[in-house]
């Protein structure tokens, strides 16, 4: 049996954070890393740094806004960006498949949704509901994770100030129970929650007011795994370490081990 690494991070700009993201490979050396918000285009992706790094890579993207990514050791047997049947000009999803592994990965940035009643809370919530149906009809067989950046912190305990958060973005109810029939309807299980963990554990905070420094964040990227998988997850942890760089991205990497047969 060997350990199998995956890992999620929202770098905000892969361009920008480039050289965080290749010290931390080097360091972690995940057998797969979810990016998000690489807000670059196809063909401007740093396909030979990811190379030299000792990795291959599957990129979906867009200039200067979205734009997903999953780099792994060995190349995905297929790859497909967007969610099927649905016209949406947002690069935000991105499935692979891995033969050798038999693992799939469902790789998502949600959409923010701005605020509570606005046009992009409804989009939001209208995304959600079709990667909800796309992701149930992957995992219902093999080995499956859906992970990313879900903007939504699914709990109370997942917030730093719940009364202040109160039935607003990220923390609204139909947010909060699209993220509870992801997980039902997908058969996932939130790896992070599957361990007991430290209280206020977060993987995002604002760049204003000194969020990082004060603790003051949400936990909103998370890796879920399908129950032919979970069962096999070791540990599940947040890095807190690259928020604390220099000119960091305002999240933190979120990292799961598995034993795999």
């Amino acid at each position: 049996m060997s350990a199998f690494k995956i890992a999620t991070w929202n770098v905000n700009s892969l361009r920008v954070r480039w050289e965080q993201v290749g010290q931390w490979l080097r360091a972690e050396k995940p057998d797969i890393l979810a990016l998000q918000e690489t807000k670059t285009t196809d063909a401007a992706f740093p396909e030979k740094e990811v190379a030299a790094l000792g990795y291959h890579a599957a990129f979906y993207g867009q200039p200067a806004y979205n734009g997903v990514a999953t780099l792994s050791r060995t190349p995905a047997a297929r790859a497909a960006g967007g969610i099927p049947g649905y016209d949406d000009p947002q690069r935000r999803v991105l499935c692979s498949w891995y033969e050798k592994q038999r693992i799939g990965v469902l790789n998502l940035y949600v959409p923010n949704g701005a605020e509570v009643g606005a046009k992009k809370y409804r989009y939001k919530l209208d995304w959600l509901d079709r990667v909800i149906e796309y992701a149930a009809r992957l995992t219902a067989q093999d080995r499956w994770i859906v992970l990313g950046d879900l903007n939504i912190a699914p709990e109370d305990r997942d917030v730093h100030d719940p009364a202040l958060w109160a039935g607003k973005i990220l923390v609204s109810e139909p947010e909060r129970l699209r993220f509870r029939q992801l997980l039902q309807q997908g058969k996932l299980q939130d790896c992070f929650r599957s361990f007991e963990q430290e209280a206020n554990s977060f993987t995002w905070w604002d760049y204003r007011g000194g969020s990082f420094r004060r603790n003051r964040g949400l936990r909103i990227d998370h890796i879920l795994a399908n129950r032919a998988w979970a069962a096999h997850c070791q540990e599940c942890r947040i890095d807190k370490v690259p928020r604390s760089w220099e000119r960091p991205s305002d999240h933190a990497p979120v990292v799961a081990v598995f034993e795999q047969k």
